[in-house]
């Protein structure tokens, strides 16, 4: 089992609104497909971020925050709106490239609790897989026991779907070539005993994030890396041709990016959605 996200600044432009990359976005669903043809019994999990869609969207209405007024609940179903467009976006891309996928939207199976994932169903996403499908879902506004209403990111979805699905390998594709230091340069490997060095290098995304940028992804990672010592993770650029599907397939590209394991020092982390 493997899960894989393509991020918001990958396949769209962060630095716009509602701007996908339609040449990205068609490569990524041609080495997807590639990746399936040549390993028929592959189980995959695809999530994709919200980019200049949802970001966008969920700052200017601060739906993160939660959802109480008539006003609040419109921008709560229009931010779900945008993210659905996108997905729909990344749907069709699968579909013209051979594969059989079909978008699940998180706030169907997913609650939160004040802004943290509370409960998530894998059982949709088992049906797609059983059935030979591709499941795509991504980072949506969610219903909050306590803010009302709220949103998650692709990545705490992915955390909580762990305990259930297990994944071998979580690959996150990004426009960036993996972590860097403070001096711009690459970081192989990061541990929850090594969080402390590079911690100040850690900075948001570019563009609008309303999820934490670089910075909570990293943090999420060591954490769950705790919890499930035997999960791969590697943070990497989608930006390449074929650093997707090789590393889908493991052919000769297992040192892209940078990778997050597991050491025995515990991580503590202040807020973690975990």
């Amino acid at each position: 089992m493997i899960f894989l996200k393509l991020g918001g600044s990958l396949i769209t432009d962060k630095t716009a609104v509602s701007a996908v990359r339609p040449r990205i976005l068609q490569r990524l669903a041609g080495e997807i497909a590639s990746a399936r043809a040549q390993h028929s019994g592959m189980q995959l999990l695809l999530g994709h971020g919200g980019g200049s869609f949802g970001h966008v969207a969920a700052a200017k209405h601060h739906t993160r925050n939660g959802v109480k007024t008539a006003v609040e609940w419109h921008s709560f179903a229009r931010v779900h709106a945008v993210m659905t467009q996108l997905n729909q976006l990344v749907i069709e891309a699968l579909l013209e490239a051979g594969v059989p996928a079909i978008g699940l939207p998180p706030s169907a199976f997913a609650r939160a609790e004040d802004g943290r994932l509370l409960h998530i169903s894998a059982a949709p996403i088992r049906a797609a897989l059983d059935a030979g499908l591709l499941p795509v879902i991504y980072g949506d506004t969610i219903f909050d026991t306590v803010r009302g209403g709220t949103i998650l990111s692709t990545e705490e979805l992915m955390v909580g779907l762990t305990a259930e699905l297990r994944p071998s390998r979580l690959l996150l594709a990004g426009e960036t070539e993996g972590v860097y230091d403070e001096n711009g340069r690459l970081i192989p490997t990061i541990t929850a005993a090594a969080y402390d060095t590079i911690a100040p290098a850690l900075r948001g995304s570019r563009g609008t994030d309303v999820t934490g940028g670089m910075a909570s992804k990293v943090k999420e990672m060591l954490a769950l890396v705790d919890i499930y010592p035997t999960l791969a993770m590697r943070i990497f650029s989608g930006m390449e041709a074929k650093n997707v599907e090789n590393l889908l397939l493991l052919n000769n590209a297992v040192e892209l990016g940078t990778l997050i394991h597991f050491t025995r020092k515990k991580l503590t982390i202040n807020n973690s959605h975990l």
